[in-house]
């Protein structure tokens, strides 16, 4: 993706991260801005409108998450990566439920990093339009007529795999939670031990070594993750 004036407002009150991602990020040709805090952060959405926002949840004024579900209630579609320490599982996860794109846990790298927005970035424009045939790697889905293969030879999934597979697919690169995937898939009510079951199954079918997943993978305590088209 070419980054040429694409601006990223990274929202967090340690200086030094700011630090690390104005200059990581820089160096990858994006225009970085800054603010140590909510009310900094919404006067740059206001004034700047960044292409996406790397946001830290733990703010002193005010959280990142009251921050983020605030833009999305006014119907802010801007992408949002989160940064969140690695034991908050909870809040990672009422992050991407309230509208957040992806997320990754300190301590991080600026690659990963970049990587995350490139995903989310790429993932708001396929949003305009559907491809009628997915692929990444061996693995290829066709969304009209139903088709799964794997390096050729067709794959035979039951309708509860295949629409897993077509879900994860729709946001290929992205993490789904758990409860996105169950009520898209079953409902609201339905048990996530559903879904554990049928993603093993899927494995089994679509991945060379199941236990050692390539296209599937997951997110401990969040969800999954299908592997982005190359």
């Amino acid at each position: 993706m070419n980054t040429t004036a694409v601006k990223i407002l990274v929202v967090d009150d340690e200086p030094p991260i700011r630090k690390l991602l104005r200059v990581g990020l820089g160096a990858q040709g994006y225009v970085v801005n800054e603010a140590q805090n909510a009310a900094a952060a919404q006067a740059s959405v206001d004034e700047d409108r960044p292409d996406l926002v790397v946001l830290d949840l733990g703010l002193p004024d005010k959280s990142g998450q009251d921050l983020l579900m605030e833009w999305r209630e006014d119907g802010m579609q801007i992408p949002v990566v989160i940064l969140s320490s690695r034991t908050d599982e909870a809040g990672i996860v009422k992050a991407l439920e309230s509208g957040a794109d992806d997320y990754i846990t300190k301590p991080f790298g600026v690659n990963e990093l970049a990587a995350r927005i490139r995903v989310a970035l790429r993932h708001r424009l396929q949003q305009q339009g559907e491809k009628a045939i997915f692929q990444t790697g061996g693995l290829s889905i066709d969304l009209v007529k139903r088709i799964v293969r794997v390096d050729g030879s067709e794959i035979k999934l039951s309708p509860k795999e295949y629409d897993i597979l077509r879900v994860l697919a729709q946001h290929a690169g992205k993490v789904l939670t758990h409860q996105f995937l169950l009520k898209q898939i079953w409902g609201p009510a339905a048990d996530v031990q559903y879904l554990r079951v049928y993603v093993r199954q899927l494995r089994q079918k679509i991945e060379h070594i199941p236990d050692q997943p390539h296209y599937i993978t997951t997110e401990t305590g969040v969800g999954y993750r299908l592997r982005e088209p190359e």
